[in-house]
């Protein structure tokens, strides 16, 4: 944090190290640039237009737009648990974990406790640009990335920029972008806000008394920093956020909170990187009879802490024209403990279970980049040394007396290697073809390794021996521009996770269980396992077309994914992993000059299985959104949008006995924005 305030105390004296600097040098507040050996992967990008034309106003929803990446559940941050926000790519999901390694100007995003991604954090007016590469073995990214890459980059110095809505359900949204500098630093300033009382979770046949809206409070701000220190940038980024949800019955408030640091020096061909993230979950849970009449407390997870911190740093070199090597090291390490009552009785708790651990990945990597006449190369590899320690689990009786479990788990470590390697090659003018091959790995979350958890009546417990997941895929793939307003491009691919980790159906209720405590008659009893592996294939194709002030963009991602079992997991051998959907697609179509916009999203997403066994199939949804921007007078205008406009049935989950969850109905929006830009 001392770095951090000190590159404050730089950028206020940035007139005077403009005197000194060299004149040639211009801060970006960006890390190095992506090697050109990309050019063989599966990349898309969208920009900020992109990121700010969504109806929701939303990250989460502008990602959505990428064919084949998906949360775990459809709804989006303003009613989904937040524990069930993990994001992936092509079909391989199934788990509430990333499997895409997200990073934002090179900090990792996933939360250090559970992996999910904290998406009300993130302000889509202050950030430039995300940038997702499709296919595992992240390379010099850093580990994690068994589906892919998304790189946020934050936006650069701008004028100041407003904007206030209002909207259906007393909703309201704010947030501010702005920025000051000198020649040789820069400082930004990106906040927002929005609350609302939020929709009844559960459809509208299945209700009765104990359901009610959700409502949803959330605010972010995120302050960043650049100047030149005489041909070296120092970059420093503070960040924090505030998220609070209900569940739609009581006793279910989620609670969640972090703050963010990190400093960042670049020079000409390196870098380097040090971070600090501090997270803080809470969460209730209930049950409600099946007369939906009365909800009753199960679990109190009154506190869930957790700690990241890590580094990177990589060097870049040209020794050659048209070679480009990149090699470095990285290292993360990440804490935390569910602190947590169970065990109610005539509406109080019982017991109290606290568990948790730390674990420490540290690795090198290499990659190498060649380009020449329309031919390009990449390679790329890296090794990991892993380490899981401190686990532990501690349960005892509120009344006193001795503990029913005092267990301290033996700690693991072990080597990945991983790589992967690629080739693009322009057959003809703007025709390109290419292939590439990859292995990627995750470590187990601390979240999957010791935190139990319950979605209505079911209850999963954690699983101390879960091992890495590890991915091998390769790819082929054709990139079209016959002409500068048309991009078009197909990608098929293959993948197999080895050991997917897996919510696995045990047993039915009712009863007690180990981990979970009691699961009544309309519940199920799962565990977090190592499956065998999950097989997925598709086809994913992207085409953007832009003529004039006319675009057009879509995406289709085909997925045919299977899971492989034996064991206690036999009877899922063949089935699809839960939240797959077999089709998913968008298809935009705007206008745009100027401060103006006009564009309609139509999204599509097949059926998908909420459970393992493939017995909750929750229907597929077409929904349609709207976006107009007004311009009026003065760097002023109107701004128009609407979610869902058609009131599509979207359903988000179906618990054990059958009760349907929504995601977010058709939501109306009218606001004033201002920005001296438009």
């Amino acid at each position: 944090m001392k770095l951090v305030w000190a590159a404050a105390g730089l950028l206020a004296a940035g007139p005077a190290f403009a005197q000194q600097a060299n004149p040639d040098i211009v801060v970006t507040g960006q890390g190095l640039r992506a090697p050109p050996g990309e050019a063989a992967y599966a990349v898309v990008t969208l920009d900020a237009d992109a990121l700010n034309g969504t109806a929701s106003n939303r990250l989460e929803d502008a990602l959505r737009d990428v064919a084949g990446l998906a949360q775990f559940r459809r709804s989006d941050s303003r009613s989904s648990h937040p524990t069930a926000q993990g994001i992936t790519l092509r079909g391989l999901g199934g788990n509430a974990s990333s499997r895409v390694l997200l990073l934002l100007d090179g900090v990792p995003q996933a939360d250090p406790f559970g992996g999910w991604v904290a998406f009300p954090a993130y302000n889509p007016a202050g950030i430039a640009s995300a940038r997702v590469v499709r296919g595992g073995g992240s390379g010099y990214a850093g580990p994690g990335a068994l589906a892919g890459t998304i790189e946020l980059t934050s936006a650069g110095p701008a004028p100041l920029a407003l904007g206030l809505a209002y909207g259906s359900r007393n909703s309201v949204e704010a947030n501010l972008t702005g920025s000051a500098g000198s020649d040789r630093g820069f400082a930004t300033l990106s906040a927002q806000y929005a609350r609302g009382d939020g929709f009844v979770p559960v459809i509208a046949s299945q209700r009765g008394p104990a359901d009610r809206a959700a409502p949803y409070e959330q605010a972010s701000v995120a302050l960043r920093g650049a100047i030149d220190l005489g041909g070296v940038e120092l970059q420093a980024n503070m960040s924090g956020f505030r998220d609070r949800r209900d569940r739609g019955v009581d006793f279910t408030p989620v609670a969640s909170d972090g703050a963010d640091a990190s400093v960042r020096l670049v020079g000409r061909g390196w870098s380097a990187l040090g971070y600090v993230q501090t997270r803080q979950f809470a969460s209730g849970f209930a049950s409600v009879d099946t007369a939906r009449t009365t909800a009753t407390p199960t679990l109190d997870q009154y506190s869930v802490p957790a700690t990241g911190m890590g580094g990177r740093v990589e060097i870049e070199r040209n020794p050659a024209t048209g070679l480009t090597l990149r090699f470095g090291a990285d290292v993360r390490a990440v804490s935390g403990r569910t602190q947590e009552l169970y065990t109610y009785a005539a509406g109080l708790p019982t017991r109290r279970r606290e568990a948790g651990g730390h674990s420490l990945t540290f690795g090198g990597f290499a990659d190498a980049s060649f380009e020449r006449g329309g031919v390009t190369l990449s390679a790329g590899g890296r090794i990991d040394r892993w380490r899981i320690a401190g686990g532990h689990l501690l349960e005892t009786p509120l009344a006193g007396g001795a503990a029913f479990t005092d267990t301290s788990f033996a700690n693991r470590s072990g080597w990945e290697a991983t790589g992967r390697i690629g080739a693009a090659f322009e057959a003809a003018p703007g025709i390109t073809l290419r292939s590439t091959a990859y292995r990627g790995w995750r470590l187990p979350t601390l979240n999957e390794l010791y935190r139990p958890f319950r979605v209505g009546a079911d209850a999963t417990a954690a699983n101390p021996l879960l091992a890495p997941e590890r991915l091998t895929g390769a790819e082929l793939g054709v990139r079209l521009r016959p002409i500068d307003v048309l991009d078009f491009g197909i990608t098929g691919y293959w993948s197999r996770i080895d050991g997917a980790i897996a919510n696995v159906t045990l047993a039915n209720g009712p009863g007690n269980f180990p981990g979970v405590g009691f699961v009544s008659a309309a519940g199920v009893y799962r565990q977090r396992r190592n499956l065998d592996a999950v097989d997925a294939r598709g086809i994913e194709l992207d085409l953007r077309v832009t003529q004039g002030p006319v675009f057009a963009a879509g995406s289709y991602a085909f997925t045919d994914a299977r899971v492989r079992g034996s064991g206690a997991a036999a009877p899922l051998d063949g089935l699809r992993p839960a939240q797959t959907a077999r089709h998913q697609g968008s298809a935009t179509l705007g206008w745009q000059r100027g401060g103006a916009r006009v564009s309609l999203t139509a999204r599509y997403v097949a059926p998908q299985f909420e459970d393992d066994q493939n017995q909750r199939l929750l229907a597929d949804a077409v929904t349609l959104d709207g976006f107009v921007r007004v311009p009026l007078t003065g760097g002023f205008a109107v701004e128009l949008r609407g979610e869902n406009l058609f009131d599509a049935r979207v359903e988000a989950g179906i618990s054990g006995p059958g009760i349907i969850e929504r995601a977010s109905p058709r939501t109306l929006w009218i606001g004033l924005a201002y920005s001296p830009r438009r």
